[in-house]
């Protein structure tokens, strides 16, 4: 009996999360489903594919083997995709961007409406998410990344703004704790935290380590959503760390402290370097790499967008044309 092919990524899925939960719900499958899937794919080859080891789910030897070859596949089936991606040589058609919450939801959308008024035929997909979506693999088309494009060396990013932040609290919080006069001073404070790109949490980071500094002396609200993040600013739980551009436009209850503090984090705009090829792609790439840098001061400082309405001040999507020069792309080391 010849196995199902779509079971290959069901078994890849739960070998990268550890977990037949884990996988189900990257997958939209419930776990039953997925440990159906897998049994098919070991009743197939007769042997076990999985094992248990510290409470994660690993591949066997045997397992591995099939592993490395899926992995091959899926690398061959999305260069087939890609492929396709870059015949097309219309303003036509779906651009998937990938962002985090904030510029994904309060900026991005806005931005891109106005490069539809002159190219109405080309759709918007934007997934909002805290993880890297995989470009090779065509999850996005066009990535927003914080501190660097990625390790692949088939990526081209351009560095397209550097993010001010600032660190704030409710006036609320403010009367009954005080404010912070310096980093130092944050252990008799109380935090508000919010978790980010792999884990991390926004907050002050050593350069060298890229580990958290001068932390608060108890966290007593933390969140995976950048909005629940600011309600818990808002609502007096403590001090926490936003972009100048947000908390000026979406956190006006909000007071900053601490405002000699300076902090910059670069944000990258990213695709995969076959995509060059697909106009619709390439005229979207070029687009945002236009409307970040007329926004700067936006990014770095707060303020007024030049996006806000009734200021689109950006030029037409017109001028990216297919000849545009790519040269300031840069290409990501491994």
């Amino acid at each position: 009996m010849n196995t199902n092919w779509s079971d290959y990524p069901v078994f890849l899925a739960v070998a990268e999360a550890g977990s037949l939960t884990a996988a189900g719900k990257k997958l939209g499958m419930s776990q039953p489903t997925v440990g159906r899937r897998i049994r098919a794919l070991e009743d197939h080859f007769k042997t076990t594919l999985l094992k248990r080891k510290d409470g994660q789910l690993v591949p066997t030897t045997f397992g591995q083997s099939m592993l490395d070859h899926i992995s091959r596949m899926q690398d061959e089936a999305a260069a087939i995709d890609r492929s396709s991606a870059t015949l097309e040589d219309s303003l036509s058609g779906v651009v998937r961007l990938s962002a985090t919450e904030g510029i994904g939801t309060a900026w991005l959308p806005g931005v891109m409406q106005r490069f539809r008024s002159e190219h109405p035929d080309v759709l918007v997909d934007i997934g909002i998410s805290f993880e890297s979506h995989n470009l090779a693999q065509r999850e996005a088309d066009i990535a927003l990344r914080w501190n660097s494009p990625g390790e692949q060396n088939s990526l081209i990013g351009r560095k397209v703004a550097d993010v001010g932040f600032g660190m704030f609290a409710s006036p609320e919080y403010i009367a009954l704790a005080g404010a912070p006069e310096s980093l130092a001073d944050m252990s008799k404070h109380d935090g508000v935290i919010a978790t980010i790109m792999d884990g991390k949490i926004l907050w002050m980071t050593d350069p060298d380590t890229d580990e958290p500094i001068h932390m608060p002396g108890r966290i007593t609200f933390k969140s995976n959503s950048i909005w629940a993040f600011y309600e818990g600013l808002e609502q007096g739980y403590g001090v926490g760390m936003l972009p100048l551009c947000g908390a000026m436009q979406k956190s006006r209850h909000l007071a900053r402290v601490m405002p000699e503090l300076e902090h910059t984090e670069a944000l990258y705009l990213v695709a995969h370097q076959d995509l060059r090829r697909s106009a619709r792609i390439r005229a979207v790439f070029d687009y945002l790499v236009e409307a970040f840098r007329q926004d700067s001061a936006f990014f770095n400082s707060g303020g007024g967008s030049v996006f806000s309405p009734g200021r689109f001040d950006i030029a037409p999507p017109s001028a990216c044309r297919s000849e545009t020069d790519h040269s300031h792309l840069t290409v990501a080391a491994e």
